[in-house]
């Protein structure tokens, strides 16, 4: 029965046109916290990522979000902090047979023509479930710069060397590893407990900077962590993006006049995030809040929620944090027959500012939930897609590709094309666009259903029939920031 109730949404979808959007960030957390690889092994991790990997590209997915510092450690060769119980089993040992986890993901999600943003948790230095930690971790080295709070341990935002460490750790990465971006999640000030108080009393007395209210300091040491952290990551490489993915409330408005008429835990008053601040001054180039909800919770109504980001947090491109198993136990309301991920989908076309979709998790994607991928990779996200206009991080596009040439070859019809020349990352192309049009129709590159696909190769199968057709195939070149040169077109009977 659910198989003839999704044949019968396809087909009316079908009906209708694609939901193509040229520019959208299309994206999936793939967490360790949650245990997935522990012990499992090089090879059999290799495998199972590798699977996720291909099933979120025919999802249409174009941005991996990886977990690699969970609790100040690594999923990475770090000359910093201890390799990760979450990969090994044990905190400190590496794995074996030796591979690093984030160079191979990297690779990985370049060659599908996906971007890879390195995913750290901040502050957070041991997990609950954490009982052995390593001699090189920062928290047995500096325990003094650390505090227990409802079991964890937390690096202490009011002492301003933590600030400089977090930032010497992302500059590692940034620097020795070709990520396209780097990624905090929601973990700043330790979520509230009952019962339990942050014991910072004597870093309000030392760096109070004049700041009489508790709150307003703490906020005070997030700010600072954040802008800091955005200028170490740009300096050491500009076009690396820098991703927040706050709590999906800033405020409510019993809390503030500009809240949200929702009623839970807040970024500003409970956790110290003054998110807003953050997207004003341009301290992060995407922003994820995470709107894990359904449509019509009484505390937190997603419809509600999403009309909030639009509307307040439209200085950096707004991307939603999407829950897929919550998306497809909850009923659409206005049709009880069927989950809410196309009414959320909807609600997405209609918010001026909503510039993509990130799912929580991967692998309740990649293990089609509710036909959640199915529903992607057939009709919402089925058109590739560029990442996001970032040109407030930088203007410059490449040259027009050359030599655009269709050849015949052993392995068919192919269309080629030479690299601009270019000179540094602003000008260099990375990638290119291949877009198919039909005899008559203009060529216009800003039609997303036009877009064939997005290669880092030099060259393009075509799809030969009979000579009889005519089309006009139209390459542009992208660089870091996927920014898009000038178009050269060439026809060709297919």
């Amino acid at each position: 029965m659910k198989k003839i109730h999704l044949l019968l949404l396809l087909v009316a979808l079908g009906a209708t046109t694609v939901w193509a959007q040229k520019r959208e960030m299309r994206g999936a957390w793939i967490q360790c916290v949650n245990g997935q690889f522990q012990g499992m092994g090089t090879q059999k991790m290799q495998q199972t990522l590798s699977y996720q990997l291909d099933e979120l590209w025919r999802d249409g997915v174009n941005t991996i979000i990886f977990q690699v510092r969970p609790e100040c450690d690594a999923l990475y060769e770090s000359g910093i902090e201890p390799w990760s119980r979450f990969l090994t089993g044990r905190q400190g040992q590496a794995p074996s047979p030796y591979w690093d986890p984030l160079r191979w993901m990297i690779d990985q999600c370049h060659r599908r023509g996906m971007e890879l943003h390195a995913w750290i948790n901040p502050y957070r230095a041991r997990t609950k479930s954490t009982t052995l930690l390593a001699s090189n971790h920062i928290a047995k080295r500096k325990p003094q710069n650390c505090f227990e709070y409802d079991g964890l341990t937390i690096l202490n935002p009011g002492i301003p060397e933590n600030r400089d460490y977090i930032c010497e750790v992302a500059r590692d990465i940034v620097t020795r590893y070709d990520v396209d971006g780097i990624h905090m999640d929601d973990y700043f000030y330790p979520y509230p407990a009952a019962g339990q108080t942050i014991p910072d009393d004597a870093q309000f007395r030392q760096y109070s900077n004049g700041i009489r209210d508790r709150g307003d300091w703490r906020r005070y040491n997030v700010n600072l962590f954040i802008e800091q952290f955005y200028k170490t990551v740009h300096e050491a490489k500009p076009w690396v993006k820098v991703g927040i993915s706050p709590f999906g409330i800033y405020r409510n408005k019993r809390s503030s006049s500009i809240g949200s008429n929702t009623n839970g835990l807040q970024n500003y008053d409970d956790l110290y995030a003054d998110v807003l601040l953050w997207v004003n001054n341009g301290w992060l180039d995407y922003c994820v809040p995470q709107i894990y909800w359904e449509i019509g919770n009484k505390a937190a109504d997603y419809e509600t929620l999403i009309h909030w980001w639009n509307q307040h947090a439209g200085k950096r491109p707004l991307i939603i944090g999407e829950d897929v198993e919550r998306t497809v136990k909850a009923t659409d309301p206005k049709n009880p027959s069927q989950h809410q991920q196309q009414a959320k989908h909807q609600l997405h076309r209609q918010m001026n500012n909503v510039q993509g979709t990130i799912l929580w998790y991967a692998k309740a994607a990649v293990d089609n939930v509710g036909n959640y991928g199915t529903m992607l990779r057939n009709y919402y996200w089925r058109t590739p897609a560029l990442q996001p206009d970032m040109s407030f991080i930088d203007k410059k596009t490449p040259g027009k590709v050359r030599k655009l040439k269709p050849v015949w070859t052993s392995d068919g019809y192919m269309l080629f094309w030479t690299a601009p020349k270019g000179k540094n990352w602003r000008d260099e192309a990375t990638q290119y666009v291949v877009y198919r049009f039909a005899k008559g129709e203009k060529v216009n590159t800003n039609d997303a259903s036009k877009m064939v696909a997005i290669t880092p190769e030099t060259f393009c199968k075509l799809p030969y029939e009979d000579g009889k057709q005519k089309y006009v195939y139209a390459v542009t070149a992208i660089n870091r920031l996927q920014n898009e040169s000038k178009v050269r077109k060439k026809t060709v009977r297919l």
